[in-house]
């Protein structure tokens, strides 16, 4: 998609269609009621809300964008749930990074699967999920693990050769909070992300507590026959100040992005969108995803972004 069509009716703006570029040829598709953007899944980009002069003002018009109505909350209040991937080491005990080391190792996996719909390429990526708190000053679970039984420097890249598991654990409460700008008045060009993690002493305290619990887990007695040595980030490290720089090098989105289009009351400056979805300010334009929520929710994005959507849906046939 690249942009909205945005019409004056009355004084009013309105969403009337979307312009769509397929085979290399630009089109237009007219709406007879509502226009819903178009994301991938609970991803945001805000640049079709911009596109059409729907924004900061003061960022549209250093794009030279027309402005239609000025939303200053597009964009903003982003927030993530930020995996810190402790990784180690273990013996007596098959981890994908040495079953799949090899072109006969994939082929067997390959093959176990064909057969009997089992083994590493009928499982979930993460084998083990855990709620806990990452210090007594919490009264409830603030830090979520995902446990993988494999583990590589980063995504996309190799495994590494020894047997190892990835203890990943999130804050699930983040303070931070980022942005995501347009870049120029081009939609096709991608916006700028600045998630901003770990910005807040907050933020940082906790992801240095949690290394600590990741590390009193791998200590109990239950584990101690793997003979778990910690790789990453390594027990050299054990300030405050250490591990939530560490934690900063080793961590990586959880892919679950939220926020830069929040839902809020008419007196809330940065609400984009009503307790109805609908974008502030211009008619038959609705925002439907994990965007329009305020605060990040404490565990996965993926079924409360779906209730929204069943929410949505409702009002949608109901014309409300």
């Amino acid at each position: 998609m690249l942009g909205l069509e945005v019409a004056d009716e009355g004084g009013e703006p309105r969403a009337s269609g979307v312009r769509v570029l397929r085979g290399g040829k630009e089109s237009l598709a007219r709406a007879g009621r509502e226009v819903i953007p178009g994301r991938r899944g609970d991803r945001l980009a805000p640049s079709c809300c911009s596109s059409p002069g729907i924004g900061p003002a003061g960022l549209l018009a250093e794009h030279e964008i027309p402005l239609v109505v000025d939303l200053p909350g597009v964009g903003e209040n982003l927030q993530d749930h930020l995996q810190i991937r402790s990784v180690y080491k273990v013996k007596g005990a098959k981890t994908l990074n040495t079953m799949a080391n090899s072109l006969v190792g994939k082929a067997m996996i390959g093959l176990e699967y064909l057969l009997k719909r089992s083994g590493p390429m009928s499982m979930a990526p993460s084998q083990l999920c855990a709620f806990t708190r990452s210090s007594d000053e919490f009264t409830h679970p603030n830090i979520e693990y995902h446990v993988q039984p494999l583990s590589l420097p980063a995504f996309g890249q190799p495994l590494h050769d020894f047997p190892a598991i990835t203890a990943s654990v999130c804050n699930l409460n983040p303070t931070s909070r980022g942005t995501v700008r347009i870049k120029s008045r081009d939609p096709r060009q991608a916006p700028a992300i600045a998630p901003n993690y770990l910005s807040t002493p907050e933020d940082r305290k906790v992801a240095a507590d949690s290394l600590r619990v990741t590390r009193r887990i791998a200590s109990q007695p239950a584990f101690a026959r793997y003979s778990p040595e910690e790789f990453k980030p390594g027990l050299e490290y054990q300030s405050d100040d250490d591990l939530a720089r560490l934690a900063g090098d080793i961590g990586t989105t959880i892919f679950h992005p939220v926020g830069t289009a929040r839902m809020g009351r008419d007196d809330d400056p940065l609400a984009v969108v009503d307790p109805h979805l609908r974008v502030r300010g211009v008619a038959g334009l609705r925002v439907v995803d994990a965007s329009v929520m305020p605060t990040i929710t404490s565990g996965n994005t993926n079924s409360p972004t779906l209730m929204i959507a069943e929410k949505a849906a409702r009002w949608i046939l109901a014309g409300e």
